[in-house]
């Protein structure tokens, strides 16, 4: 994820990391260049049509309400997997301060804190779908070859508490506040794999696509006439804003990524390390900072 204050005047014009523009270029410059044969060919033999300004305007119109729509919908997966794993964070952080009230044993708690941390990488592993991750090896070496490692974390947690259970190392009812707690860490991560699973209907991004290289290519007919030369540039400029709109809406709704524009996965992970760092005896890591404005 980007993180750095409003853009300036230089930002505006000098600033690429973060933006979609070197995704973009290629396309624009073809638009670009076709318009500029469009133009060269009017200007040489006029035999391309000269159309009227108010069809595209609607055309314009209608395009820009469907790209608005398919970015809010993008948004609102973007949002719902930051609050997802927002929940998460605070989840592990009630169960460390659950198992320090719950658990009387120092070697159940360690244990249990640990695996917490285990599943959060492997969660996060797996829906970057990451294999080989430094952090899955050092924490989860014996559970990558679950079917499932997030969930084999989680059932080697209830296995543990179940066995502190029967032999009365955790009471009753600390065994149902944590295995609860177990429950609302298993829904957020459920609801993590919905998004990841389920993309935006493949439909949207061809008609978006389509119908964005159709207007582009059109457009010149309605500007030949009035703009001349100017033309490509005003083609390119309507390109740019188009197609940039579709290409951030295709980065937002892929919100666990390893894009720019992703969610900082690595420093959610982080902090729930720091989080827990005390219940461990340990020194807390520092948290992750971003490198040139990006924080993965």
């Amino acid at each position: 994820m980007i993180i750095r204050d409003k853009p300036r005047l230089r930002d505006l014009v000098l600033a690429v990391r973060g933006s979609v523009l070197p995704h973009i270029l290629p396309n624009l410059l073809v638009l670009m260049g076709v318009t500029a044969a469009m133009v060269w060919v009017d200007r040489r033999w006029q035999v391309l049509p000269h159309a009227d300004g108010t069809a595209f305007t609607v055309f314009g119109i209608a395009l820009s309400l469907f790209l608005g729509f398919r970015n809010n919908a993008a948004y609102d997966r973007w949002w719902e997997a930051r609050k997802l794993w927002g929940g998460l964070l605070a989840d592990l952080r009630a169960f460390a301060r659950e198992v320090e009230v719950f658990v009387p044993d120092p070697a159940l708690r360690q244990g249990l804190l640990r695996q917490a941390l285990a599943f959060i990488h492997l969660h996060r592993a797996n829906l970057r779908r990451l294999t080989g991750d430094a952090e899955v090896l050092a924490r989860a070496p014996g559970l990558q070859e679950h079917p499932h490692p997030p969930c084999g974390a989680l059932d080697l947690m209830a296995r543990e508490l179940a066995a502190a259970r029967t032999d009365g190392r955790i009471d009753g009812f600390g065994a149902r506040s944590l295995t609860g707690r177990l429950a609302s860490i298993a829904l957020q991560q459920a609801g993590c794999e919905r998004i990841a699973v389920t993309p935006l209907p493949y439909v949207y991004s061809l008609l978006i696509y389509r119908t964005t290289y159709l207007y582009c290519l059109l457009l010149p007919l309605a500007l030949i006439q009035p703009a001349g030369w100017l033309t490509p540039v005003f083609v390119g400029i309507v390109a740019y804003v188009f197609l940039g709109l579709a290409e951030v809406t295709e980065e937002l709704s892929h919100p666990f990524g390893t894009t720019l524009n992703a969610l900082p996965l690595d420093a959610i992970c982080r902090a729930a390390e720091i989080s827990l760092a005390p219940h461990l005896g340990e020194t807390a890591p520092p948290p992750l900072r971003p490198v040139n404005f990006h924080l993965g």
